[in-house]
C-alpha cells in the first residue's frame, strides 16, 4: 500500500513558521518639528547686567580662592615657623619676671606674702574640677571644640560690641582661652628689663589689642594647638594667669585666698578664682570680699547652664559662697610686712628673682592685740568721722617688734607707715633721756632742782623762758617729782646743768638717730623722731641700759634650701649707761604710771613705767611704757600737723596704750620691774620764786638754794658709769 497519497504533516519548525505573524510593514517615522524658541525674559541691558555679574563673579572666585590659598598657605608658614620655635610646655608654668617673698611669723606660720607669688606648678588634671569647669564655663565654653580661634565666638563678640555702640573690635574680643594663654606668654618674648623702662611697660605692650597684634595672636595659637594637648594648654594657663594679691597662677591664688591646695577647691571657691580673671586687682578677695562673693555667683550660673553642676549643687553654692582663710582674713601685720621687706636687701625683697622665705619676730596675738586695742578707743571716744591718726608699736626688751600699727587702717599694704615713716616732734616723752643722763652722771633721783621762773638768751633767737603746762611754779622738786609730773623748767635745768651735747649723746646711743636741736628745747622734745625709734630707746632702759636696734627680720632663706642668706639685723648692743641708773630711772617712770601723768596707763596688779609727751599746740600726743614683759609706744596727731583737740599724752594715747597692753598681758604672769626704789631723803623746803634770771645760761649747781642738786655734784666722781668718763669729756671736763 502506498501512502504516496497521504498529506505529511507539517514540520515543528513549520509548524512555528506557521504560528508566527508576519510583522505589519512599519510605518514611516513622523519627524517632530522643533518649536521655536522663545526669546529670553528682559531686553538686552538686563541681559548684559547679568552677564557682567557673572564675569564679575568668575573673576572674584577665580582671584579669591587662589588669595585664600596663598593667606592659608601664609598662615600655614608661620603657624609652622612658630610650631618650631615652641619649647616644652614645663618650661612656661612659671613666667614671672620677680620671685615671691613669704613672711613667717615667730612661730613659723605664714602671716604675710610680697612680690609675685607663686605656690607652684599645677596640672589641669590634678586641679579641683570645679576650678577647671569653672575657668572653661567662664572664659572659652567651646574650648574643647576649635582649633586655637573660634570664628563664633569671634563674630558673637563683633555682634556684641556693635550693639553697645562701640567699634567691631573694641571691647569683647572673642579670644579662646588658647589666645589668652599666647597673649600670657606674651608671644614668646621675654621680659629683658634693660629693654623696658619698667616691667609694666613690657606687660602692657603685651596685652595691645591691635589688629596686627590679633592675628600674630591667632597664629601662635594655632601653633599651640598643633605641639600641645587641650590639657597642657589650659595647665599653662592655670599657671600663668595673674589672680589678683600678688598671686600667679591657681596654686598660689588657693593659698593665698583659702589656705589651701588648688585640688582641694569647692564649686564656691572655684568659682570666686575663675571669677579674677576678668580683673583680678579690683576683684580680689582680700581687697572687697563681697564683690568677689557676687562675681562668683555669676560664674556658678554659667557652671549650672553649661552642665557643670546640678541646680542641687549651683543652689548649694550658692547658699555658701567662698570665705577668706582665716590668714588671710586677717592680713596680720601689712605694716609691720611693708616695715620689712623695706628694712631687707632690694635684691631678696622688693626686687627679688628668687622665692624668699624671710622668718620674723611678728607675735599674731600681740599684733591682734594692737589692732584691737587702737580700734577700741577710736571707736569709744573718738567723735566719728575725725581724721585723726594713731600708731602702735610693741617689742621686746631686746628690740624684737612683736606688733606694727601704722595707722587706724590695719588691713593695708602699701600705706603710709606712721610708726616708721613719721618724723614728729616727741615732746615730753624725750625727757627719760635727760635725767637717764643725770643718774648717769651719778646724781639720785631724790635730788632736787627749784621749779621757777627760769629764761634764757638764745643766740640768733633772743630770749626764752621755759613755762609748764599748767603755768604754774612749784618750786623745790625731786627729779623723780619733776618727770612724775613732767614739769618743763626742771628738765631744761637738768639738761643745762648735765650739757646738752651729753643729753645728745646718751639720747643717740640709746637709738634716737634723727637730728636732735642744738639749743635747750632738746630737754623738751622739740626733735624729731619716729615711734619706731622711741620705742627702741625706750626698750634700752628696761633692758639694763643697754641700747636696741630695732628688728623684724630674723631669717632669710632662698625657698628650697637649707642655709639661711642672712639672719637678725639688730637686738642689744652696746652699754649706754649703768644698770642701776636704768633700774632707779625705771622707778622713776613707774611713778609717772602710779601718780603722775600716765595714770590712765595703769595696769591691773602689773607694774608698768611710762612717760607722757604732748608737743606745742598738741600736734602730737605720746605715750610710751613697759611692763617687764613688754615696750609699746603709741602716737597720735593729724598727719597735716592740725592740733588735736583736747588731747594731751596723758589722755587718747595712755588710753590706747591701756587697752594694747591689757590685751597683750592676757594669761602672762605678773612679773615685777626691774627697779630699784632709791632711800627717800629729806627735802628741804622750797624757797621763794627766784627772779626771772637774763644772760648766758648757767648750772643749776652754781645758783643760790640749789643746795641738794649742789651736794649731788660734789658726789659724781664717786658714782662714775662705764661711759662717764666719755661722757664727761664731751664737757670738757
Amino acid at each position: 500500500m502506498s501512502d504516496s497519497g497521504r498529506r505529511k504533516p507539517p514540520l515543528v519548525a513549520d509548524r512555528r513558521k506557521t504560528k508566527t505573524k508576519a510583522k505589519p510593514e512599519a510605518k514611516p517615522r513622523k519627524t517632530r518639528k522643533r518649536a521655536p524658541a522663545k526669546p529670553r525674559g528682559g531686553n538686552i541691558l538686563t541681559r548684559g547686567v547679568f552677564g557682567l555679574f557673572r564675569w564679575v563673579w568668575r573673576i572674584i572666585w577665580g582671584v579669591g580662592w587662589r588669595l585664600t590659598a596663598v593667606v592659608l598657605l601664609l598662615v600655614g608658614l608661620a603657624t609652622g615657623y612658630v610650631y618650631a620655635t615652641l619649647p616644652d610646655v614645663s618650661a612656661l608654668l612659671d613666667g614671672r619676671a620677680r620671685g615671691s617673698v613669704t613672711l613667717l611669723d615667730r612661730d613659723s606660720d605664714v602671716f604675710a606674702w610680697r612680690g609675685d607669688q607663686f605656690g607652684g606648678a599645677v596640672n589641669a588634671g590634678t586641679v579641683s574640677k570645679h576650678l577647671r569647669n569653672a575657668v572653661i564655663a567662664t572664659e572659652d565654653r567651646r574650648f574643647y571644640m576649635h582649633p586655637g580661634i573660634d570664628p563664633i565666638g569671634i563674630a558673637s563678640a563683633v555682634r556684641i560690641n556693635l550693639s553697645e555702640g562701640r567699634g567691631p573690635l573694641s571691647g569683647h574680643g572673642g579670644s579662646t582661652l588658647t589666645q589668652q594663654t599666647a597673649k600670657l606668654l606674651c608671644l614668646g618674648t621675654e621680659y629683658v628689663e634693660a629693654e623696658w623702662d619698667s616691667e609694666a611697660d613690657f606687660v602692657a605692650d603685651c596685652r595691645r589689642g591691635s589688629l596686627a597684634r590679633k592675628g600674630k595672636e591667632a597664629i601662635y595659637a594655632l601653633a599651640m594647638e598643633a605641639k600641645y594637648s587641650k590639657e597642657e594648654i589650659l595647665s599653662v594657663y592655670l599657671n600663668r594667669a595673674y589672680l589678683g594679691g600678688g598671686a600667679y597662677g591657681a596654686e598660689a591664688a588657693a593659698q593665698r585666698y583659702f589656705g589651701k591646695s588648688a585640688a582641694q577647691l569647692n564649686p564656691s571657691e572655684g568659682a570666686m578664682l575663675a571669677g579674677l580673671l576678668t580683673a583680678p586687682s579690683t576683684l580680689a578677695p582680700t581687697s572687697n570680699i563681697e564683690r568677689s562673693q557676687n562675681r562668683a555667683s555669676v560664674v556658678i550660673g554659667l557652671m549650672r547652664d553649661q552642665g557643670y553642676l546640678t541646680q542641687t549643687e549651683a543652689a548649694l553654692a550658692l547658699a555658701n559662697p567662698a570665705e577668706l582663710s582665716e590668714a588671710a582674713e586677717r592680713q596680720a601685720g601689712g605694716y609691720f610686712a611693708d616695715w620689712v621687706m623695706s628694712s631687707g636687701p632690694e635684691f631678696f625683697t622688693r626686687d627679688t628673682t628668687e622665692d624668699v622665705i624671710i622668718r620674723t619676730t611678728l607675735d599674731q596675738r600681740i599684733q591682734r592685740a594692737a589692732e584691737a586695742g587702737l580700734a577700741a578707743i577710736f571707736d569709744e571716744k573718738v567723735r566719728e568721722g575725725s581724721k585723726a591718726q594713731a600708731a602702735v608699736v610693741v617689742m621686746s626688751a631686746d628690740g624684737a617688734v612683736r606688733a606694727m600699727v601704722g595707722g587706724r587702717q590695719t588691713k593695708v599694704s602699701g600705706a603710709f607707715n606712721r610708726a616708721t615713716q613719721a618724723n614728729r616732734q616727741t615732746g615730753s616723752s624725750f625727757k627719760p633721756f635727760v635725767y637717764a643722763t643725770a643718774l648717769e652722771l651719778g646724781y639720785s633721783s631724790q635730788d632736787t632742782v627749784v621749779d621757777e621762773p627760769y629764761c634764757l638768751n638764745i643766740a640768733g633767737s633772743g630770749q626764752w623762758c621755759p613755762s609748764n603746762y599748767d603755768n604754774r611754779f612749784h618750786g623745790r622738786v625731786t627729779l623723780a617729782k619733776a618727770l612724775e609730773k613732767s614739769y618743763n623748767i626742771p628738765a631744761v635745768k637738768v639738761a643745762e646743768s648735765v650739757g646738752l651735747d651729753l643729753v645728745r649723746k646718751v639720747a643717740s646711743d640709746f637709738g634716737i638717730k634723727s637730728d636732735l636741736a642744738a639749743g635747750p628745747a632738746l630737754a623738751l622734745g622739740a626733735s624729731e623722731s619716729t615711734l619706731l625709734e622711741m620705742t627702741g630707746a625706750f626698750a634700752g632702759i628696761l633692758n639694763g641700759g643697754s641700747s636696741v636696734k630695732p628688728y623684724g627680720l630674723v631669717e632669710l632663706k632662698l625657698l628650697g634650701q637649707n642655709e639661711a642668706v642672712m639672719g637678725a639685723g639688730g637686738g642689744i648692743g652696746e652699754r649706754v649707761i649703768r644698770e642701776d641708773a636704768a633700774r632707779e630711772l625705771t622707778w622713776m617712770m613707774s611713778r609717772v604710771i602710779e601718780s603722775g601723768t600716765g595714770s590712765r596707763a595703769k595696769l591691773p596688779g602689773r607694774e608698768a613705767a611710762g612717760k607722757t609727751g604732748t608737743t606745742q599746740a598738741a600736734r602730737d600726743a605720746w605715750f610710751l611704757g613697759f611692763t617687764a614683759d613688754y615696750v609699746a609706744g603709741v602716737w597720735m596727731g593729724y598727719d597735716d600737723n592740725t592740733p588735736l583737740t583736747g588731747v594731751t599724752g596723758g589722755g587718747l594715747p595712755t588710753e590706747i596704750w591701756h587697752e594694747v597692753m591689757v590685751r597683750v598681758h592676757e594669761g602672762l604672769p605678773a612679773t615685777p620691774l626691774p627697779m630699784t626704789q632709791p632711800q627717800v631723803r629729806t627735802v628741804q623746803p622750797a624757797p621763794q620764786p627766784q627772779q626771772q634770771v637774763q644772760g648766758q645760761p648757767q648750772n643749776n649747781q652754781g645758783r643760790q638754794g640749789d643746795q641738794g642738786w649742789q651736794g649731788n655734784q660734789r658726789r659724781q666722781d664717786n658714782r662714775e658709769g662705764p661711759i662717764t668718763n666719755i661722757l664727761r669729756k664731751l664737757l670738757g671736763g
